[in-house]
């Protein structure tokens, strides 16, 4: 129940108009989006790298560490505001929607400055931590620190675009991801280099810049947000949501932190496999980094597929049409199997071209590459379906066995492959473990969906959360976008 660059409300699409129409849409923004964050850490990087050299490119490995792990914590909580709001707008409830904005911005943006501040005064600890080597100590704690103060606008940005796509929005995000992407592209060189009147800062002009563009964008879309009244603003009274509601907040960590905590468990178990990529020598070495640069890109239909049947699902629960929650998921799967299929066979096709852009075409490295992509990027397809189930499951509120499936999936079954299995294949247990772990986690994810109680409510029906308490007697007055809204749905 958002409105878009027109203007108008989209809830009639995504509570009773066409699903796959409805689905498409809301999909292709997001993963528009999804695809502007991945290119924009790559140019960063390409100038940094072109620019500076391999030292700072090294040093900068650190800081995007650090920061991905806190973006991670941010999409867990965000994903579970975007659930709860969704949830309220399919109850016409958008005064609701706005209590769950205002808790969820007033709680964490006062949160990103204290960790901006700990973290800026805790970099060279945090570096000590990660083993960080001393020949690159300087350059590390420099970027780190700056990355560091521009994390509030980071967190914020991520928190409210997950914050519209709940309510059926994801244009608003697109075009504002667009504009940071294309500002800290410019800023880079400008900030590194000392072009013009510009200081010359080196490997501190890419995290300001990184700054700069984020918290240009994030104002640039409060801005964008008031002018065009979009229906999750605050404004008057309204303000004093911000004032985090216990209630609320509570359903947001309970939601936030498991979802979070599979980010977490993701990034280990990737820096588990890198320890034993790191044992079968350079060239795998650098055919695995060739090769994850590309399945990023792979797995980007399927997470975006995955969070607009979440966003979707959770209004369609909040106004009672559980009816069409199955037809979301059925049809997000089969987006899925045409999309990630489709650019699955595509890459098998020009696999080698894709590796050039990473490796030298004449070392063992690309042999290596290509055999890796043909044994294990197949199983994409499967991580495509376990999302779909995953983001319908959540939009429900049930968010625990997502995690448990995941972390069985990649510790036990993952690692538990390669060990088992690499007296027998030798570094082919590595790739094979990939698909292997997908299957697993969608033969899994498919028995909670058929199986599981996920559909169930606290007393057997719908999971909704209670409505907050009311803060004065003018809230038990008719809410006139609500009423405005459910007006327009019935015309």
């Amino acid at each position: 129940m958002s409105r878009g660059p027109s203007g108008k409300t989209s809830s009639n699409a995504l509570v009773s108009g066409s699903i796959p129409w409805a689905l498409a849409m809301f999909a292709l923004p997001t993963l528009g989006s999804s695809v502007l964050q991945s290119a924009g850490g790559s140019i960063d990087s390409a100038w940094v790298g072109n620019l500076l050299g391999e030292t700072a490119l090294a040093a900068t490995t650190n800081g995007n560490l650090i920061m991905f792990l806190l973006v991670s914590f941010v999409f867990g909580f965000g994903m579970a505001a975007t659930i709860l709001i969704g949830q309220a707008i399919g109850r016409d409830s958008l005064c609701e929607a706005r209590r769950i904005v205002g808790t969820a911005v007033g709680c964490f943006f006062p949160l990103a400055v204290v960790v901006a501040v700990a973290g800026y005064f805790a970099a060279p600890h945090l570096l000590a931590l990660l083993g960080t080597d001393p020949q690159i100590g300087d350059l590390a704690r420099s970027y780190l620190q700056l990355t560091f103060v521009a994390m509030p606008g980071i967190l914020m940005q991520t928190m409210l675009m997950m914050t519209l796509r709940g309510s059926g929005d994801s244009v608003t995000p697109l075009y504002f991801m667009i504009l940071a992407v294309l500002l800290a592209a410019v800023i880079n060189p400008l900030l590194i280099l000392g072009v013009g009147p510009l200081p010359k800062l080196g490997i501190g002009g890419s995290a300001i810049s990184l700054g700069l563009a984020n918290y240009t964008s994030l104002v640039a879309m409060l801005v964008y947000i008031y002018l065009r009244d979009l229906p999750l603003r605050l404004r008057g009274g309204e303000l004093r949501f911000l004032r985090p509601d216990p209630q609320i907040l509570r359903q947001i960590l309970a939601k936030g932190l498991p979802i979070g905590l599979q980010m977490v468990v993701v990034t280990t178990a990737a820096l588990t496999v890198l320890r034993l990529i790191n044992r079968e020598g350079v060239e795998t070495t650098a055919a695995y980094g060739a090769v994850q640069q590309i399945w990023t890109y792979v797995q980007m239909p399927a997470m975006a597929l995955g969070a607009a049947v979440s966003a979707m699902a959770a209004q369609n629960i909040g106004a009672g049409r559980f009816d069409r929650v199955s037809r979301i998921t059925r049809i997000g799967i089969v987006f899925n199997m045409v999309l990630t299929g489709g650019l699955v066979a595509l890459l098998l096709l020009v696999d080698r071209y894709a590796l050039a852009i990473f490796l030298d075409g004449q070392g063992a490295a690309m042999e290596i590459g290509q055999h890796a992509l043909l044994v294990a990027t197949w199983g994409f397809v499967a991580f495509g379906v376990s999302q779909v189930l995953f983001g319908t499951v959540r939009a429900n509120g049930r968010v625990v066995w997502p995690l448990v499936i995941l972390a069985v999936s990649l510790y036990p079954v993952r690692l538990g492959f390669v060990e088992l299995m690499h007296p027998v294949l030798g570094t082919d247990a590595i790739w094979w473990s990939f698909p292997t772990a997908f299957c697993a986690t969608m033969l899994m994810a498919v028995l909670y969906y058929r199986f599981g109680r996920w559909q169930d409510g606290p007393a057997g029906g719908l999971h909704t959360p209670p409505k907050p308490p009311i803060a004065n007697p003018s809230d038990t007055q008719p809410d006139p976008a609500s009423a405005t809204l459910s007006h327009e749905r019935t015309q």
